[in-house]
């Protein structure tokens, strides 16, 4: 489910100092903003933040003094050693952007499962899906157009490795017989100096 209900804290405190208070209560500071409407500063629990954030596509439910936000990260910012989350953006979404975006998690999370089906990287199986769609192509078609393309691109790799090994092994074998006659010559050259 890419759908995360999460609490939020209104905040009126702003800098680096403000930051630092709300970070160490396990909390980070997160603007809300999108669709014309006012910014709004908001703190959310750092903990189920982090759990919500590894989602694919997540969609945030931010509850606010009882009002619920759909939202959905935009940009997270995060301590270079301590990965830990420093600020949070969060755009508002409309309802068929919610629906846009679960129909791309149901159909990454498809694809993932058909490249472990088809013994493929999730990755490059999930890219070529959304590849597929972003020309056009229904979602539940592009998953078998993206494990076809994968497995052909992979062939091609294998093929094109095949290839190179080849005419290394045919470089290699020239270079030995080419190094076998030029010792032949130089003993025969040797022998007929003596005789």
């Amino acid at each position: 489910m890419t759908n995360i209900a999460i609490v939020g804290t209104p905040r009126d405190d702003f800098g680096k100092g403000a930051a630092r208070k709300l970070r160490a209560k396990g909390q980070v500071p997160a603007v809300i903003y999108g669709h014309e409407s006012d910014v709004r500063h908001v703190s959310l629990p750092a903990h189920e933040l982090n759990l919500a954030l590894v989602k694919t596509k997540v969609v945030l439910e931010v509850s606010v003094d009882g009002e619920t936000i759909i939202v959905a990260p935009r940009q997270v910012q995060r301590d270079p050693v301590r990965r830990i989350i420093e600020h949070l953006d969060l755009v508002l979404l409309s309802q068929s952007e919610v629906r846009e975006r679960v129909a791309e998690a149901r159909m990454m999370d498809l694809a993932a499962e058909a490249a472990a089906e088809a013994g493929l990287e999730s990755v490059a199986v999930v890219e070529a899906a959304q590849a597929a769609v972003a020309r056009g192509i229904k979602p539940a078609d592009a998953i078998d157009i993206a494990v076809e393309e994968v497995k052909a691109h992979m062939l091609a790799q294998a093929e094109s490795a095949a290839q190179a090994g080849a005419a290394d092994a045919e470089a290699d074998a020239a270079e030995s017989a080419a190094a076998s006659a030029a010792s032949t010559a130089a003993s025969e050259a040797a022998a007929s100096n003596e005789g």
